[in-house]
């Protein structure tokens, strides 16, 4: 259970568990990602819930991450909540340039996208354990 000693580890938990499980997705059905991406593009009602959720994951993660300016684990979490919320406004204002950028990088190496969400995510979940003090 969460609580404001321990938020920082959790978050940075779930962070890790979802950037593997989007990575072995792509692997395992290479393009899912672009396909998505183009579902996206092709629907103003998506890109406005998309633009609505993340906004609102960015700022929830930005809101209850307890900052602290001695701790880089904290530090990154709270500015990785702030990347998201933009992202979102980002989305819904300038969704079509912001998506196609994102489809041009995308399109250049998914399977290296994939790796790297992987690894990133595996480097989250072993800082997140340990920080929860599971091992």
């Amino acid at each position: 259970m969460g609580n404001a000693e321990n938020i920082t580890g959790w978050i940075t938990l779930f962070m890790g568990i979802y950037a593997i499980s989007a990575g072995t997705g792509e692997f395992r059905r290479p393009g899912f990602w672009t396909g998505m991406l183009r579902e996206v593009q092709a629907s103003g009602a998506i890109q406005f819930l998309t633009g609505i959720i993340t906004i609102t994951l960015g700022a929830t993660i930005y809101l209850v991450n307890p900052f602290n300016p001695a701790d880089i684990l904290s530090i990154l979490i709270t500015v990785v909540g702030g990347i998201a919320l933009l992202e979102g406004v980002a989305i819904l204002a300038f969704g079509d340039w912001f998506l196609t950028l994102a489809g041009k990088m995308m399109n250049r190496g998914s399977k290296i996208w994939a790796g790297f969400a992987i690894a990133i995510g595996v480097i989250a979940v072993v800082v997140a354990l340990a920080r929860l003090q599971v091992f």
